[in-house]
């Protein structure tokens, strides 16, 4: 299963700490949550849509009940909750390992239809939230080996583009 946390940072004073917190507190913490199996943060690069997305592998939506969770600061943003905006959590089926994204690659996502995607090409994962915001409710993601830019070029009005905040965090489980 997919658990995608996105969000934008209305704060730009603080928006460098929160960025250190989140890529070397709070994945590291996760990533160490039984049930975790990847995570990986990556940065919209269209306006208009939360700037933030963190993807995870985990086995099962328990995972995020669980105490240990909770411990180890599940879906806890004490010092920063008042510069949080555009806040979206769900859990997707569809997908049973997000693929590592590297520098030099993108993560394309679209909430209309994967078509956008295999017109470039590419082979998207069709992903279909089951729990938490359903919001989107669907979402197809694919990887392409481009940079950033490039990528904007390339894809079609409404695609979004992801680029890279730091490598794929993988569970030693």
């Amino acid at each position: 299963m997919i658990y995608t946390v996105e969000c934008s940072f209305a704060d730009p004073a603080r928006e460098s700490e929160w960025n250190d917190f989140y890529s070397n507190d709070k994945l590291p913490a996760l990533i160490s949550v039984s049930g975790f199996l990847t995570s990986q943060r990556l940065k919209a690069l269209i306006v208009g849509q939360p700037t933030y997305l963190a993807i995870h592998t985990i086995t099962d939506p328990n995972v995020l009940s669980s105490v240990e969770y909770r411990k180890k600061g599940g879906g806890n943003f004490a010092k920063w909750q008042s510069a949080i905006m555009d806040w979206h959590r769900n859990i997707y089926d569809g997908m049973d390992l997000v693929p590592a994204i590297s520098d030099g690659q993108c993560l394309l996502g679209s909430t209309r239809s994967g078509a956008e995607l295999t017109s470039l090409g590419l082979r998207p994962f069709n992903l279909e939230a089951i729990a938490m915001d359903h919001l989107p409710a669907k979402r197809w993601f694919a990887v392409i080996d481009e940079p950033g830019t490039r990528a904007l070029a390339l894809v079609p009005h409404g695609v979004s583009v992801y680029i890279v905040l730091g490598k794929q965090l993988k569970s030693l489980q």
